[in-house]
Parts: C-alpha cells; structure tokens; sequence
C-alpha cells in the first residue's frame, strides 16, 4: 500500500476530511496544507483507517482534536479589554462578509466540477 493511500478509511472518514479541508481552505490555508491539516486531524481523532487492515480499528473517537482550534481562540479573546473585543468583533464580521461574496463563487466552481 503506498504512502498516503486512503483506502482504509471509511466514507464517513473522508467526508470528516472533505469538511475540516473547506474549513481551512475558507481560513486561508493553501489547498495542500489544508489537506494535510485535515487528514492528520481525522488521524488523531480515530486513531487512522477503521477499515479492515487499519490501525485504528476498535478505539473510541477522540473530538478533542475537532474542538480544540474554538477553544484556544475563546481564551485569548477573553483576556482582552471588552473595547478592543468589540472592534475586532467589527472587523472581523466585516472579514466575514466580504469572503462570503467571494465563497459563493467557489463553491459554484466546486459544483461544477
């Protein structure tokens, strides 16, 4: 089986993998640092491919992995001052709506396809 084969994953797996990619990418991350970011994520919360074969077959699901980026932002926000909170809070709603014009169009391409 070479490096990087993906066939010991389930489906439900590789759509876990689909989705925490287009967070990513939606974040900015280029689309092969996305992926990887995203498989090596879906490795740590269920241990590898739950296929017959695969290693992580039998293990619980780990979700610390999926909620630890939320987490990690909420304190740092919390330690600052409600005045500049509130004014990142604009700026990024501001962020937000100007990548949403631009989403749209992607994921039209993506349909496309």
């Amino acid at each position: 089986m070479p490096r990087g084969d993906k066939s010991k994953y389930t489906d439900k797996q590789k759509r876990q993998a689909e989705h925490i990619e287009e967070d990513y990418e939606e974040r900015g991350l280029g689309e092969k640092e996305a992926e990887r970011r995203a498989w090596a994520t879906v490795n740590k919360m269920t241990g590898g491919g739950k296929k017959p074969g695969g290693s992580g077959r039998g293990q619980k699901v780990n979700k610390g992995p999926a909620k630890k980026g939320g987490k990690a932002g909420g304190e740092a926000a919390a330690a600052r001052p409600a005045a500049e909170r509130s004014k990142l809070a604009k700026k990024a709603a501001a962020t937000r709506q100007k990548r949403a014009a631009g989403s749209t169009k992607k994921k039209a391409a993506r349909k496309k396809k």
